[in-house]
C-alpha cells in the first residue's frame, strides 16, 4: 500500500506558483509591448513609400473626380508633403529623399510636385526612398498617371 504523504505522489505546481508564472509572463509582455516596435530605417522606407504611392493616388483619383489639376508637392529636405488642400504630412527623419519632376514643377532646390490633371494624366515623375540599405522608387507615368512603386535594393 502507497501512503499519501509519499513525495513521488505530491509533485506537481500549487496554485500560487501558476499564478505568480502567469503574472511574470503578463509583466513581460506588457512590457514588450508598451515599448512600441523598434523600426529599422529599411522598414521606415517600405512604409514611407508605400504613404507616398498611396497620397499620389489619391491625388489623381481627387483629380478626376474634381475636374481639376491636384498635385503632391514634397520638401524633400524637411520630409514634407501635401496633397491638394489636405494637411501637411511629415515622413521618418531617418529617409532620404529625391524628387525628379518636370522642370516647371520645381519651385526651390528642396521642393517640387508632381500634378494630375483632371483626364487621369500627369507631369510624371519620381521618388526615391532611401533608408538604411533599402532604395524604394515611386514613379509616376506622364501619359497614364499610374502610380508604380519598385524596391531598388
Amino acid at each position: 500500500m502507497i501512503s499519501r504523504s509519499d513525495p513521488a505522489e505530491c509533485a506537481g505546481f500549487t496554485l500560487l506558483e501558476l499564478l505568480i508564472v502567469l503574472a511574470l509572463i503578463g509583466l513581460i509582455g506588457v512590457a514588450l509591448l508598451s515599448g512600441g516596435r523598434p523600426t529599422s530605417p529599411s522598414t521606415a522606407a517600405r512604409a514611407a513609400a508605400g504613404e507616398l504611392a498611396s497620397a499620389l493616388r489619391l491625388a489623381r483619383a481627387e483629380a478626376i473626380a474634381e475636374d481639376r489639376p491636384v498635385g503632391l508637392l514634397l520638401n524633400v529636405a524637411s520630409r514634407r508633403y501635401r496633397v491638394g488642400a489636405h494637411p501637411i504630412r511629415t515622413l521618418p527623419g531617418t529617409l532620404q529623399l529625391t524628387l525628379l519632376t518636370a522642370k516647371g514643377d520645381v519651385r526651390s532646390g528642396t521642393e517640387g510636385r508632381i500634378r494630375f490633371n483632371p483626364d487621369g494624366s500627369s507631369t510624371g515623375g519620381r521618388i526615391d526612398v532611401t533608408g538604411g540599405q533599402r532604395k524604394l522608387s515611386v514613379r509616376v507615368d506622364w501619359l497614364t498617371g499610374r502610380v508604380s512603386l519598385a524596391d531598388k535594393r
